[in-house]
């Protein structure tokens, strides 16, 4: 059977490369089983000025089946750049997984109504004024103590999705067909999830309280303020059930992310690596040479001279 299931992935891949209504756009796995319904959580609040919200979704594991990567807040690869979240979809009576992707502009994510600026199309969570990110208050998290770039409109919020946690587009789900701008959006540059994102999505692979059969469809970690944080269960509280964030920070140590430059190009849709590592080292000479190190004074020859005090510390 997981024969059967890799080869129609593989002839989805190739289908929907040829396709010019998805263009770029790719199946990665392709099972029988529908995946849960999407968990109502809290979002954390952003942790620095820039990131933007990856909303959590279900991966599929070939041995223990469905698991749910939790949401979470991530550096963009470069300014300007939005996320388009993923998204399974009924199609020839398999539900595929249609990976992520990073864009000048959101493309179509399912119709799926993941919350917090995702509504089903498009994303009102926030927008780039030049290299800096306004982030919507009415539909995001923000702590303004750390964040100061914010505004307030409420007419992004999206009514009528908001009692359906349905996590598929298709038959028996969400019944939406990607718009203009979003077959637009689909056809422009992509840049695949960073590595803190694909390590985000292993480690919750790794806990066992993240699999539907474990948890009916309840995870432990619902989100996480970032990759490596302190997992939130649904009402947003520390969770005691989930390993993540245990062994210790992840990638994301705390570290605001510098958007100067991309923070990782990896291969586009379609692309293979050695075309990608190509476009690596093209792009390696337009980056700042690192700092010589200066050559140091010699050091001065200890004497005998009797220890210095030490400092009092003041509480």
């Amino acid at each position: 059977m997981k024969k059967v299931i890799k080869i129609f992935a593989l002839l989805c891949v190739i289908y929907f490369a040829a396709s010019t209504s998805y263009a770029q756009i790719s199946v990665g796995v392709s099972v029988r089983i529908a995946p849960p319904a999407l968990p109502v959580y809290v979002q954390p609040a952003c942790p620095y000025d820039g990131y933007l919200w990856q909303p959590g979704y279900w991966a599929y594991d070939d041995t223990d089946g469905y698991y749910w990567v939790p949401g979470v807040w991530v550096a963009p690869p470069q300014p300007s750049y939005l996320w388009t979240p993923c998204y399974w979809g009924f199609e020839g009576g398999y539900y595929g997984f249609h990976p992520g992707y990073w864009g000048l502009h959101v493309g179509f994510y399912g119709g799926i109504n993941y919350g917090f600026g995702y509504g089903g199309w498009g994303y009102g969570g926030g927008r780039w004024e030049g290299d800096h990110f306004r982030y919507n208050t009415a539909v995001v998290n923000v702590n303004t103590t750390v964040v100061h770039n914010t505004y307030i409109d409420r007419t992004v919020v999206n009514n009528t999705y908001v009692n359906n946690h349905t996590s598929f587009n298709g038959q028996g789900g969400v019944n939406a067909q990607p718009r203009p701008e979003e077959q637009a959006a689909m056809r422009e540059q992509h840049i695949q999830p960073t590595s803190e994102q694909i390590s985000h999505q292993q480690n919750a692979s790794k806990d066992k309280s993240q699999f539907a059969s474990v948890n009916n469809g309840h995870p432990a970690a619902a989100a996480m303020r970032r990759v490596g944080g302190r997992p939130l269960d649904e009402r947003g509280q520390v969770s005691t059930s989930s390993t993540l964030g245990r062994n210790g920070a992840g990638i994301n140590n705390g570290t605001k992310a510098n958007l100067s430059r991309p923070i990782h190009s990896g291969p586009q849709p379609g692309q293979s690596n050695n075309a990608a590592n190509q476009h690596q080292q093209q792009q390696r000479p337009q980056q700042q040479p690192r700092m010589q190190r200066q050559p140091q004074p010699p050091r001065p020859q200890p004497h005998n001279n009797p220890k210095p005090q030490q400092r009092e510390k003041h509480p």
